[in-house]
């Protein structure tokens, strides 16, 4: 058993339940949310998390994990008052996303970023009580710079420090994965609490299989777009009938609110079901294509509490 940091508090790992591991309550950009409030209606913002997230957990969910970084404009305020009025655990992510900002990469060391990425795990975050719960990185199809490399070698001596699992994002066509692994495995980090996210944005099954090969969970996570849903279904399918049913995770990668003046006019959604998508028609497409209901529980519960465990 392992004690998870969540925005109301720590809970056993047993108790995570059916979990979505790479989602967003809201996204900007660094500052936008404290410094330009008039570009984001943060009522609307709150209303759509607690909206989405009573409707997740009618459909079974009992976790969620939000990637939102700093550098994603993460509101501690917003995420918090969400999580509040919520049945839903919330784990929220300390880490980088791609906009590392140019003080860091000319201005800190590996350990200094790690020390930063450690205490607002075990400390809180923008002083606030509320620990983060993961480390969330980034890898673009140009691969590891060396800004990215400060990041990825900050990440995972964080993640040694403190046991918390690495969730990452990725250019599954560029392979990048394999790059993040190799810094990872350099720098000693337990490979089986980390999290390859978008890693569905290729069919190529010998990289997938690669991964879980390596232990690392395959995160296929962006079911959000609505687009060929049914194409990576088939390709889950292939997998677990592969034997790589406990390396694989379901998630979406849906920013529930992103900046937008209140009086914007809003686009219909591609996908209407939401963080629902995979419950309502991912779930029962599995069952047609022959995936049992054990395979089902393992992506959706094993899988999640073995990434906080490192089981």
């Amino acid at each position: 058993m392992t004690q998870v940091n969540t925005v109301l508090g720590t809970i056993d790992s047993t108790e995570l339940g059916a979990i979505l591991l790479h989602e967003h309550l809201a996204i900007s950009s660094a500052g936008i949310p404290q410094v330009f409030p008039q570009f984001m209606d943060k009522n609307v913002a709150r209303e759509a998390g607690v909206q989405a997230l009573d409707a997740a957990y009618a459909e079974g969910i009992r976790s969620y994990v939000d990637v939102t970084t700093m550098d994603l404009g993460r509101d501690m305020g917003v995420i918090k008052a969400i999580a509040e009025q919520s049945n839903v655990h919330v784990i929220i992510a300390t880490g980088i996303w791609l906009d590392i900002p140019r003080a860091l990469i000319t201005g800190v060391t590996v350990d200094q970023l790690a020390t930063a990425f450690v205490r607002e795990i075990e400390v809180g975050i923008e002083n606030t009580d509320i620990k983060a719960g993961v480390i969330k990185v980034a890898t673009s199809e140009q691969g590891v710079t060396p800004a990215n490399e400060l990041v990825l070698r900050a990440a995972s001596r964080a993640a040694i420090h403190t046991g918390v699992p690495i969730s990452t994002h990725t250019s599954a066509s560029a392979k990048v994965g394999n790059d993040q692994i190799a810094i990872f495995e350099d720098e000693g980090v337990n490979l089986k609490k980390v999290y390859i996210g978008h890693s569905d944005g290729t069919d190529d099954l010998e990289y997938l299989r690669g991964l879980g090969d390596k232990q690392c969970i395959i995160g296929m996570d962006t079911y959000g777009s609505g687009i060929n849903w049914e194409e990576r279904t088939a390709i889950v399918a292939a997998l677990i009938e592969q034997g790589y049913e406990t390396k694989l995770a379901l998630s979406h990668d849906i920013a529930l609110s992103s900046l937008r003046v209140p009086d914007q006019e809003s686009t219909a959604p591609s996908n209407p079901d939401g963080i629902c998508l995979i419950s309502r028609k991912v779930l029962p497409r599995l069952r047609e294509l022959g995936i049992s209901d054990r395979s089902i529980e393992t992506m959706m519960v094993a899988v999640g509490k073995n990434l906080f465990e490192g089981n």
